[in-house]
């Protein structure tokens, strides 16, 4: 399962979409995976599950706030959002593997695109807007695998090409790419003018 785990609010909504959110973090049920009601399980092991708590703990210390979960029992991480991490800090950084979110807000659309490419990894961006400019800019502009519009970044269909740039992998995921990824191409050439 692939999470989100860089958000980007616009100021005039900002408070607004935080309030959403934290309510619907706080509706999450943590626990075992075999329970069909768990929606958040624990991570691999315990050293991610250490690691994940003290990215959180680090961007804490460099100014953010934990505006909600970040605590850990075994390898279980509750879902954790994280307002305004410094840029360089893991948890805006790195890929976390686990249930961490950050919300930073934005004043301008430009500002933005340059927050999501001012990352080594680019697998795919969420844009919520109906301003086709925007949508057009996002694709031109954004380091990015895929530019999923009005939809959540984990979003995907295995007839499309699902992978990232940058540090996000390589090649493609989907039927139609996993074949060209296991299939050595060959070519015969056969003179019958001799």
């Amino acid at each position: 399962m692939h999470l989100v785990q860089r958000i980007y609010v616009h100021e005039q909504v900002y408070t607004v979409f935080v309030e959403k959110l934290l309510k619907r973090v706080d509706l999450l049920r943590c626990g075992r995976p075999m329970d069909p009601n768990t929606e958040v399980g624990p991570v691999i092991d315990e050293p991610s599950a250490l690691r994940i708590v003290g990215w959180i703990e680090e961007a804490q210390k460099a100014g953010a706030r934990v505006l909600a979960g970040g605590s850990r029992r075994g390898t279980l991480v509750e879902p954790a959002v994280v307002e305004e991490p410094p840029r360089d800090v893991a948890v805006s950084c790195q890929e976390v593997f686990g249930p961490v979110v950050t919300v930073q807000r934005y004043a301008g659309f430009e500002e933005a695109l340059d927050a999501v490419n001012d990352s080594r990894y680019g697998l795919q961006a969420g844009l919520f807007t109906h301003d086709v400019r925007r949508i057009y800019q996002a694709l031109e502009r954004l380091e990015v695998g895929g530019v999923i519009v009005n939809e959540a970044p984990t979003f995907r269909m295995d007839n499309c090409p699902y992978g990232g740039v940058k540090d996000s992998g390589l090649g493609r995921e989907g039927v139609r790419y996993a074949i060209e990824e296991m299939t050595e191409p060959r070519v015969l050439v056969v003179n019958t003018r001799r």
